[in-house]
């Protein structure tokens, strides 16, 4: 299975998804989309994010050099927003999808397809 057909065919091809990486738990990404670079910290921030959630409802998270205000946080999913933009990171039983996206495409609209990815992945094991 290639993690990289997940990122292009099912987050960025839904053109609702602007950039896209698929992590593992322990660390390491497995796939990521054109230009989207998450450094090795903020890597272990997302990490974290879901272990420590009131850290992560108080401190926000940053992705590829960008602070998103954290809107929700729990231990399988973080919302958050920068202007009119926002991001979606929702975790499987091996994996973490990290999402962004941006105006004029919203939050319900991007919200479904990586939940909907997430579900799959976890149904299938990962």
């Amino acid at each position: 299975m290639s993690w990289q057909v997940y990122v292009d065919q099912n987050l960025i091809g839904s053109q609702k998804v602007s950039k896209a990486a698929i992590l593992g738990h322990k660390g390491g990404v497995w796939a990521t989309s054109a230009g989207y670079n998450l450094s090795p910290e903020e890597q272990k921030a997302v990490i974290a994010a879901f272990n420590n959630t009131a850290a992560t409802q108080v401190n926000g998270i940053r992705l590829a050099g960008q602070k998103f205000f954290t809107l929700r946080c729990d231990p399988e999913r973080v919302y958050g927003k920068k202007g009119a933009d926002g991001c979606v990171l929702v975790k499987t039983k091996q994996a973490i999808l990290v999402t962004e996206y941006v105006a004029p495409t919203q939050a319900p609209e991007a919200t479904p397809i990586v939940e909907g990815l997430a579900d799959y992945l976890k149904n299938v094991g990962y």
